[in-house]
């Protein structure tokens, strides 16, 4: 394809799915054309321009997009990354990097590159089985508790499992893991930092989050982060070193954890568009997908700092539920005041499955922990 030199450059995203939805949501109020790699029937069909047909872990399919486009970027890591080297050889501006998304997709890449780079992190172990796991614990090379996650292909709650005791032995995930020690946890802490080709970096504010407990899914979130302005500019800090040391172009979300004794950890990172910035939609002046769509394209980047107290809900699929939601469902969601309400476009809801999110302004955040009682347990899966 010959490349743009005039004009608003044609995007391409690979995955359609909220997020993807999002970005080109984001992206209509522009020039230019975005397209989308997936299946049909994705939450981003009928928002794209186009939908490009077929499977981003196919070598094939992210050549026959990536070919069509300026700019290639994801909403997914799980993506061929060989087909990425190649795009780029050809001359295609393709963010994250191969070979940085390439190290960001396997936890256990990520969390050496934070020890070697001197970033604060959890210790762990990297164990090829789940039998040298167990082997390990025999030999008393390693204690319980601690927590084990996939290496790979673990989001959303998937992937990851607490050992607290000998019997849970018996349910280790049969998979290269990452093996933590289990942190003291205050408060789970992100930021999402966006830094683009040019050098120039922003942060939006940190947020504190509640996961659901059962399936490790983030509940929601308040925005921002109900700690000391020292926590605050040290979370921002750590977001914007890190970003800067990785030579990321695009977002770069940052989970933490904040220990009892005043320490930041850094958890993991997404490279790309995150439920813990979903908020900045309502909230700031510029939400995280134009702000990502700003950064890939090198752009002047956005002003992040929000404008008001945010609460930010998933809304998940009920438990013991499949199946289009009943209309009552809707009305209910539609009958909370002063709440901005997201839809994803799935057809069918599942237990726990993202369906939507919910974000609720306040003028402060005592107004806001007043008002969350109206809305927190709505979307919880239950």
């Amino acid at each position: 394809m010959q490349r743009k030199e005039k004009g608003f450059p044609t995007v391409g995203i690979l995955g359609g799915g909220q997020l993807g939805r999002m970005l080109a949501l984001a992206f209509a109020k522009w020039d230019g054309d975005l397209l989308v790699l997936d299946r049909r029937g994705c939450p981003a069909e009928g928002v794209a321009c186009e939908l490009v047909e077929g499977d981003f872990s196919c070598e094939e399919d992210v050549l026959r997009i990536g070919r069509r486009v300026d700019v290639l970027t994801i909403e997914i890591e799980q993506v061929h990354i060989g087909a990425l080297r190649q795009l780029v050889a050809e001359g295609v501006q393709v963010h994250p990097r191969p070979e940085l998304l390439e190290v960001i997709a396997d936890k256990g890449l990520q969390k050496q590159f934070f020890r070697s780079a001197g970033f604060p992190t959890a210790s762990f172990e990297l164990y090829e089985s789940a039998e040298a796991i167990r082997e390990a614990v025999r030999a008393g090379r390693l204690s319980l508790p601690f927590v084990q996650k996939a290496r790979k292909g673990g989001y959303d709650g998937r992937g990851v499992l607490v050992v607290r005791e000998e019997a849970d032995l018996k349910r280790l995930l049969p998979l290269p893991s990452v093996v933590e020690d289990e942190v003291e946890i205050a408060l789970e802490l992100a930021v999402i930092a966006a830094r683009n080709p040019s050098g120039e970096l922003r942060t939006y504010e940190p947020v504190e989050m509640y996961f659901h407990e059962g399936v490790n899914l983030l509940d929601y979130l308040i925005a921002p982060a109900g700690v000391s302005d020292l926590h605050l500019a040290e979370a921002e800090e750590l977001a914007a070193d890190l970003i800067s040391a990785m030579d990321l172009c695009g977002l770069l979300a940052v989970e933490m954890f904040l220990t009892p004794g005043g320490d930041l950890l850094i958890n993991e990172v997404a490279p790309r568009p995150h439920n813990s910035g979903h908020h900045t939609i309502e909230a700031a002046p510029c939400s995280q997908f134009e702000q990502h769509l700003r950064a890939i394209l090198d752009l002047p980047l956005g002003d992040t700092r929000l404008h008001s107290p945010a609460l930010m809900m998933n809304l998940l699929g009920p438990q013991g539920f499949r199946g289009p939601l009943p209309r009552q469902y809707y009305e209910l969601l539609f009958s909370l005041p002063d709440v901005h309400v997201h839809l994803y476009g799935k057809k069918e809801s599942r237990p726990f499955r993202k369906m939507g999110h919910l974000c609720l302004l306040a003028p402060s955040r005592e107004e806001l922990m007043r008002k969350m009682g109206e809305v927190v347990g709505m979307g919880n899966g239950e």
